[in-house]
């Protein structure tokens, strides 16, 4: 055949592929999230999400440490609050003197360098696991902005780098953003979770900081799985009020929102691949039936093509791990 186009030429070979590659996954744009919880034992394992655990203040330190010599620079921390701790009021989030408070700052502590996520919601400490107060049968909404915008104070001061509301309350970027500024934190991030959709993939996430909803459910405040116009509402609000990065969660099954939130808005677009999508992957590479390494490059891969510039994954230790691996291999 004499064909003028054969596509297949730069198919060929490994370093022709490389070459030609339109998308790759580099360790610096991979934020891992961690668990941290205020015990004395140094961790714990999480029985819905192998290889992660929940760890204790000094014990993340070390695991920080070990992922930084990796090239991992970005951590996002999520507390594990004890029942003890939680209460209706909202007021157990907004307390000075939290162990996880004293995580963030105990990280910036000792590496500077390091990139903070915070966590601004309700949930990890309202006795009903709602992301706002709950009052008469639903979630109110403004009487909860004047709390998230002081965990998002608290937060700052404390050395997060980014405050990541992950409420869904309308108005709450505006809020935490005024708030930030009039106290001379200009330059803290707000990682806005632009689009949270009501998803059962979180289950494992809930497990693991137990703050499954107590009564009803989040589906009067984060979107419907069938929303895509609404996401794009969300960002041009979200971008208005001061948003420095827009998220979309979870990743693999919206990638088409991810596409047309990084084709509407010149902010950086982050994918948050989420605890179900994980743990997913994990069981079925456990009994055999996919190789996780190849799925999981797969999958990451897929959400970078669709927009993402950088990515909250629980597979970003792994990745960097196997990444190091590979160029200590190259050496000559």
């Amino acid at each position: 055949m004499l064909l003028s186009h054969r596509p297949r030429r730069l198919r060929r070979t490994s370093v022709l592929r490389a070459l030609g590659a339109e998308h790759r996954i580099d360790v610096s744009q991979l934020i891992y999230p961690l668990f941290v919880q205020e015990s004395a034992t140094p961790r714990t394992e999480i029985p819905a999400m192998a290889g992660q655990y929940r760890w204790s203040p000094d014990a993340l330190l070390g695991e920080i440490e070990r992922c930084m010599q990796m090239g991992l620079g970005a951590f996002a921390l999520f507390p594990v609050v004890d029942k003890a701790h939680k209460d209706r009021t909202g007021e157990a989030a907004v307390r000075s003197d939290t162990f996880y408070l004293r995580a963030i700052a105990g990280v910036k502590q000792r590496f500077p360098e390091a990139c903070v996520v915070s966590d601004v919601a309700l949930d990890p400490y309202h006795a009903d696991g709602h992301d706002g107060l709950w009052h008469k049968g639903e979630v109110v909404n403004d009487a909860t902005l004047p709390l998230l915008a002081e965990m998002a104070l608290l937060q700052a001061e404390a050395g997060a780098d980014i405050v990541a509301p992950s409420d869904m309350m309308d108005g709450r970027v505006g809020v935490i953003r005024q708030a930030l500024e009039k106290k001379g934190h200009h330059h803290t991030v707000i990682m806005a979770y632009t689009a949270k959709y009501a998803s059962g993939l979180y289950a494992p996430f809930r497990s693991a900081l137990d703050s499954a909803p107590a009564v009803g459910d989040k589906k009067g405040y984060q979107l419907p799985p069938d929303a895509k116009r609404a996401a794009l509402t969300e960002a041009t609000l979200d971008e208005k009020e001061g948003a420095d990065v827009l998220m979309i969660k979870p990743a693999l099954p919206y990638l088409d929102v991810i596409a047309a939130v990084r084709a509407q808005c010149p902010l950086p677009v982050a994918a948050y691949q989420v605890s179900g999508e994980y743990a997913m992957i994990k069981a079925a590479a456990q009994a055999g039936w996919i190789d996780e390494a190849t799925i999981r490059n797969e999958t990451l891969l897929c959400i970078k093509r669709a927009g993402a510039d950088m990515i909250l994954s629980y597979f970003a230790k792994d990745m960097a791990k196997d990444m190091a691996s590979e160029l200590q291999t190259q050496k000559p």
